[in-house]
């Protein structure tokens, strides 16, 4: 399985891709797009929106996993990063993949261990679980983090539904675990 996770933001954009074969994780690539802040909005998430297309066909993921927004205590950045991940979104499913989304909890609790981890917690375990030679980049860590997240959560996902004992839509979650209905 092959997981491109992204780490929305307007300014910039984070990507990470691994490779997952059975309990191993393999980087395969990180980075930041960097959108250029003078251009409109429009252009903004052009710009977002052609290199995740580019990366998708690049690397060909399988699996994509995307960061949720969170709810800013300013309305119009929970707008535009809204946006952003709108362009995001629009990129991967344009690349024919299924989005999977996590909270930003759920991400550091599977990565670090506990839900309010900080950045620097969150790019030492990323380098640590990839063995990366050096620090990721913090926008770069989170995607990988995200991806990471996606490749614990995935294979309880799939088994559910393979089992039907609970379909994938009466899955919630609480704390970042998985729970019925």
């Amino acid at each position: 399985m092959r997981i491109l996770g992204i780490d929305p933001g307007l300014r910039k954009t984070g990507f990470g891709i691994i490779d997952v074969k059975g309990q191993q994780l393999q980087y395969v690539a990180s980075g930041t797009i960097v959108v250029p802040t003078e251009q409109p909005l429009a252009a903004r998430l052009q710009v977002i929106l052609e290199h995740i297309r580019e990366l998708a066909s690049l690397h060909q993921p399988t699996h994509s996993a995307v960061e949720q927004v969170f709810v800013n205590s300013n309305p119009h950045t929970t707008l535009l990063l809204g946006q952003a991940r709108g362009a995001a979104l629009c990129a991967l499913a344009d690349s024919g993949l299924v989005v999977h989304e996590y909270t930003a909890l759920q991400i550091k609790k599977t990565v670090v261990g506990k839900g309010h981890a900080a950045k620097e917690q969150i790019q030492l375990m990323v380098q640590h679980l990839l063995r990366l030679n050096g620090t990721p980049a913090p926008d770069a860590a989170d995607a990988l983090a995200c991806a990471i997240c996606h490749a614990h959560h995935a294979p309880l996902q799939q088994q559910l539904q393979h089992n039907n004992s609970l379909s994938a839509h009466t899955l919630r979650t609480r704390g970042g675990r998985f729970i019925g209905k």
